[in-house]
């Protein structure tokens, strides 16, 4: 559906992009994912016409895009600040493109108040100044205006970054579903981790003007391909030279000491049943969180400390001061 093949982008003497490859599949929901300033909003503008790059090609559907303008390119925009027009009525920003295009009224009366009952939008909401409305509606108002033209793509740039945590956890989910229901094909910019592994069919983690890594969310998540990515990506420990040392003698599994290597802190397990092939160690719990579905210790053993995540079962509950047995499968490393 997408392709980037060679994207180069500068400005001035800075080069932003290098070497950018991407495919998008057609229906897919494709994330960038990635610090400020590594990339991803530059390469979605790239694909929407507002940056053209300075070296290789953006094609559609197998059509060469690279410098066709915006308008042409039937994409459509959320920006981060939805670029609303907030005295304008809800109506009337949903409709701006359908004017501009010199849609008839009556298709256009037409188009507009189905999207809006796709997006969930009332006819009261309709008749409402931009400003007058939440947060969550606005962004509603932003995809329906987005959506209405019929476009072949949707992007979205950081549409969830302004809203309070809550309301971004009860917006994602409804962002996934109106994907699903569209079955339009999106590409989706975030600074979040957890927003791109719940909403994604594929990532691509950015990191100073390059991609890290392509794939899916359980594979960046599971088989972090670079160090970055598996430090970017969720919380992580990183494991002393010793430890690892006594991971390879208890198991007789070879791993450099010297190397970088990292588990999950799921992948800790504390006070489980013995299994065959993980490495044991004895440690005590020097602190807790409780989340309610599960509970973060910090573990000390070793002469280091690590994190770990225990599935609150209601059967255990540590505290600061309690011992542990702590046991970690050679096979959940990460070595960089």
């Amino acid at each position: 559906m997408i392709q980037l093949n060679g994207i180069e982008v500068r400005f001035g003497d800075f080069t932003a992009l290098k070497n950018i490859n991407i495919h998008v599949k057609e229906g897919q929901f494709y994330t960038f994912l990635g610090p400020s300033g590594c990339g991803k909003t530059t390469t979605l503008r790239t694909i929407t016409g507002f940056i053209e790059p300075a070296a290789g090609t953006v094609k559609v559907k197998g059509k060469d895009i690279t410098h066709l303008p915006v308008e042409k390119r039937n994409i459509g925009m959320v920006f981060q600040n939805y670029a609303l027009f907030p005295t304008m009525s809800v109506y009337e920003n949903i409709a701006f493109g359908l004017r501009v295009k010199k849609v008839n009224k009556t298709e256009m009366d037409q188009r507009v108040k189905e999207m809006a009952a796709k997006v969930d939008l009332t006819e009261q909401q309709l008749a409402r100044k931009v400003a007058e409305l939440s947060g969550g509606q606005q962004q509603r108002v932003a995809i329906a205006r987005a959506l209405v033209n019929n476009p072949e793509i949707i992007c979205l740039d950081e549409p969830l970054s302004n809203l309070d945590a809550k309301l971004r956890v009860q917006l994602r989910e409804e962002l996934k579903e109106m994907q699903a229901k569209f079955g339009i094909t999106t590409v989706y910019v975030t600074h979040d981790q957890e927003e791109a592994l719940t909403l994604s069919d594929c990532i691509a983690v950015f990191n100073k003007g390059f991609i890290e890594q392509i794939g899916t969310p359980n594979e960046i998540y599971s088989q972090s391909k670079t160090e970055f990515v598996c430090n970017f990506i969720g919380d992580i420990n990183r494991l002393s030279p010793s430890t690892v040392s006594q991971i390879a003698a208890q198991t007789g599994r070879q791993f450099n000491p010297e190397a970088s290597t990292y588990v999950r802190l799921e992948r800790i397990h504390v006070n489980s049943t013995r299994d065959e092939g993980r490495a044991i160690f004895q440690g005590k719990v020097t602190g807790n969180e409780y989340f309610g579905l599960y509970i973060k210790y910090q573990l000390e053993f070793e002469g280091q400390t690590l994190k770990c995540i225990d599935k609150n079962d209601g059967r255990q509950y540590l505290r600061k001061g309690d011992t542990v047995e702590i046991s970690i499968d050679p096979s959940d490393l990460m070595v960089y």
